[in-house]
This record gives C-alpha cells, sequence and structure tokens, in this order.
C-alpha cells in the first residue's frame, strides 16, 4: 500500500489532489520511499526464500502498474493526477528492481527512490508555482507559458526531462541499473518495464508541451509574471542535485555499495537464476538432485 503497489494505489492520486504543494512534495520525496525502505530492511534480509517465492506476484503487479498507471496519466487533465500516476509506474520498476535480488536491481531501487524523490518533488513545485498564480491545475488553462515565463520553463523542462531519464540526468542512471539488474532475471519483465519507460515520456512531453508552447489562449496565464527570488532559492538546489545525481552517480552509489553487498550476500541464496533456467521460486536443479538422493539413500552420506 505505502510503494504504493497496483492494485491498492488509488488513493495517491486524491492524496496528491487534496494536499497542498509543501504536502505532495513531502509525500512524493518522502513518504512514498517508507514501503521501498521497508522491503531492503525487513522483507529481503529477514525472509529471502518467502520472497523468493513471492516475487513472481511483485513481478506481475508492478508490470501492470507501469504500463497501467502510464496509460491513465495520458487521459489525465489535472497536472497533479498525472504526476502522481507518474509516481505509482516509478515505483513499480523500484519494486521489480528490488526483487531481482541483484546487486544492480537494488543499486537502481536505491537511485531510483532518490531520484524520483527530487524529481517528483520538484515537479509538484513547479505545479505549485503556477498554480499560486492562476489558481487552477487543469492543463487546457495553460500555454505558451515560454513566451512570458521563460525561466520557469527551462526548469520544468530539466525536471520533466529527468522524470523521463533522459542521460545526464538522474533518471537516466536510475532506470538504466534498475532494467539491468531486472534483464538477469526476466528478459520480459525487462521489455514491459521499458514499455512504461516509453509511455512515461509520451505522457509528460505531452505535459510540458501543453503548458510550455502552443498558442496563449488564457490571457491571465499570459500575464502570469516569471519565477521570484524565493522560487529560485527552491529550483537552483533541486535542478543542481539532480543534475550532480545524473553526471556522477557514483558519489551517491559508494557510500551504499557496502550495504548493498551486505544485502546481496544475506539474499544470494534465494537468488533466482533468470528466466532462461529456473522460474522464481522453483529450486535450484543441484539442490532438486541433492535432495533426491538424500532420500533415495536414506538420508545416509
Amino acid at each position: 500500500v505505502k510503494m504504493p503497489m497496483w492494485p491498492v494505489h488509488t488513493w495517491l492520486p486524491d492524496a496528491h489532489v487534496q494536499a497542498p504543494t509543501a504536502g505532495s512534495i513531502i509525500l512524493a520525496g518522502v513518504l512514498l520511499k517508507m514501503g521501498g525502505y521497508g522491503f531492503i530492511r525487513f522483507s529481503l534480509p529477514m525472509f529471502p526464500e518467502a520472497s523468493a517465492q513471492f516475487a513472481w506476484l511483485v513481478f506481475t503487479l508492478s508490470m501492470v502498474a507501469v504500463v497501467y498507471t502510464s496509460l491513465v496519466a495520458l487521459v489525465q487533465h489535472d497536472m497533479k493526477k498525472l504526476i502522481a500516476y507518474s509516481s505509482v509506474a516509478h515505483m513499480g520498476i523500484v519494486t521489480v528492481g528490488l526483487f531481482a535480488f541483484n546487486p544492480q536491481g537494488i543499486e537502481g531501487s536505491m537511485i531510483m527512490m532518490l531520484s524520483h524523490g527530487l524529481v517528483s518533488g520538484a515537479l509538484f513545485l513547479a505545479v505549485g508555482v503556477i498554480y499560486d498564480r492562476l489558481h487552477t491545475r487543469e492543463i487546457d488553462r495553460y500555454g505558451g507559458l515560454s513566451i512570458n515565463m521563460p525561466k520557469y520553463s527551462l526548469f520544468f523542462m530539466l525536471f520533466t526531462m529527468a522524470s523521463i531519464g533522459l542521460p545526464g540526468t538522474s533518471g537516466f542512471i536510475a532506470e538504466f541499473l534498475s532494467l539491468a539488474g531486472i534483464y538477469q532475471v526476466s528478459s520480459w519483465v525487462a521489455l514491459v518495464c521499458t514499455t512504461g519507460i516509453i509511455l512515461g515520456a509520451a505522457y509528460m512531453l505531452y505535459l510540458y508541451r501543453r503548458v510550455a508552447f502552443g498558442e496563449q489562449k488564457n490571457a491571465d496565464a499570459a500575464a502570469m509574471p516569471d519565477l521570484s527570488p524565493r522560487e529560485w532559492a527552491m529550483m537552483i538546489p533541486l535542478a543542481a542535485a539532480v543534475l550532480w545525481m545524473g553526471v556522477y552517480p557514483e558519489s551517491f552509489l559508494a557510500p551504499m555499495r557496502q550495504d548493498i553487498q551486505a544485502l546481496d550476500a544475506r539474499i544470494a541464496r534465494a537468488r533466482p537464476e533468470g528466466d532462461a533456467k529456473l522460474k522464481m521460486g522453483e529450486p535450484k536443479k543441484e539442490t532438486a538432485e541433492h535432495d533426491a538422493m538424500t532420500a533415495e539413500h536414506g538420508g545416509a552420506h
């Protein structure tokens, strides 16, 4: 529920719509990561075999979440709801990466949680900036903001590209590592998650195009001023962190690598062998043969 995974994700869009800008930033940047923290801190290290047995269920729900919520985001008219559904899709990739049971998947999931906290929070901040001026989140009420708000449009474009996963931003390294880990387990799951990333580019570019480009049909939107010094002060650190994580991800990966190796050692015995061999939750071949020989000889060695 806290991740949020499909089909128990329906609370998130409504929560974002009802929350103020600060509430949405905290919800996206901190609270959504509690579910992922629970998997890393409790489920995987304490119950590795049980986690492996149910990995197929997690994969299925996460794949549905990535594709379904991306399609739902494509038809949204409320900017906050669109970003909220994108959060469900991104957290689906986080869950699949964690249950890939390999260092690449876990690294990608942890970087994805950090990146999503920055990027999603920045997108909600960007929505809050124009909501304070026009008091509406309807995409159709805006358009052509790059004319009268060029600096705002530049920041909005950066955060949009980071959400898509443009190389050089935090979203790219997060998605790349996650998909690399997932591919070692199942090429089909990786393919479905890649489809969700492509859909993510579609709905985020749709949002940016409708807001920043096009004809200025609303006179009130055309008269909105650009970023204030206070808004600059909030945007610049987020933009710097997104670019820093994308250009030099090792500075974020290095501090967590030792803990990831320790976690990997604890879950190694339950690691799946990939879709070219055995399915998730099935015993390894050597283990099955050993059990059969033990039973045949009455347990004698």
